[in-house]
């Protein structure tokens, strides 16, 4: 083999809806890597050969998705694939998809509020595997009952956060039907003890018509209360002021002009 040839360091897996990609360090100068994808029942899988880049994406050696991996990225020369000595190489940490892939954010198809019914609909990420068919499988497809979602919701311009959960497409939740309500979506998997929830969606909220105490609060009403109280008072003042400035006009002009 070629022992001289650096090895790969600081592996890691980077994995999203089970789209994985392996990622390590240095880049490589006058020669190449080989990964090789190992996993506890199946054969094993070559990927990205004689690259020259430092990440690779092994998804579709992954297609088990309960099945535990290894990664073997070897160092080898143009012609090191066929020595018969096997070349230098580094060995990544132990990965299960089903176990350590992240959840990737729900997408809200709709969502209204109704008197004191906030009702929504969401769908699932897809993954990188097929059907037969051609079409994509969700999440869901993979997870089935161990997946559920988590609805996060709060009155708008409050910061106190109720929840719910759901192992269906929907929520239903009750709420104040004069209050306007945020929200987000996150998905969970029960079974797992780490990576348990996964992206938050997009936080979103409701638009429905408030009175004007609802949308500005109690100092608008102290605004229109003290704007009130200066009309009045001008209304009392000015006439009072312009009968004053009459009543002396006419006054001056009774008097005799001097000299007269």
């Amino acid at each position: 083999g070629n022992p001289e040839l650096p090895t790969a360091v600081n592996i890691t897996w980077s994995s999203i809806n089970f789209k994985t990609i392996l990622q390590w360090q240095p880049k490589p100068s006058g020669y190449f890597y080989t990964v090789e994808i190992h996993g506890q029942t199946s054969d094993t899988k070559k990927k990205c050969i004689l690259t020259t880049e430092t990440d690779c994406d092994v998804t579709d050696a992954l297609r088990n998705v309960k099945e535990t991996y290894t990664a073997h990225i070897l160092s080898v020369t143009s012609s090191g694939m066929d020595d018969f000595e096997e070349p230098p190489f580094a060995v990544s940490e132990k990965f299960t998809p089903y176990n350590q892939t992240i959840l990737g954010k729900p997408e809200v198809q709709n969502y209204t509020q109704k008197g004191s019914n906030l009702n929504i609909v969401f769908q699932d990420p897809l993954t990188p595997y097929t059907f037969p068919n051609g079409s994509f499988q969700t999440i869901r497809d993979i997870f089935q009952r161990d997946l559920e979602y988590k609805l996060y919701y709060w009155k708008d311009q409050s910061s106190g956060k109720k929840d719910a959960t759901t192992k269906s497409h929907t929520f239903e939740v009750s709420v104040e039907s004069t209050k306007n309500y945020c929200f987000y979506i996150q998905g969970s998997i029960a079974s797992r003890r780490e990576n348990r929830n996964g992206q938050e969606s997009a936080v979103l909220c409701t638009s429905i018509r408030r009175n004007i105490l609802d949308e500005y609060g109690a100092e608008v009403f102290i605004i229109i209360a003290v704007i009130a109280i200066a009309v009045i008072i001008l209304a009392i003042v000015l006439p009072v002021i312009l009968c004053k400035r009459k009543r002396a006009k006419a006054a001056r002009e009774k008097e005799p002009l001097n000299g007269v």
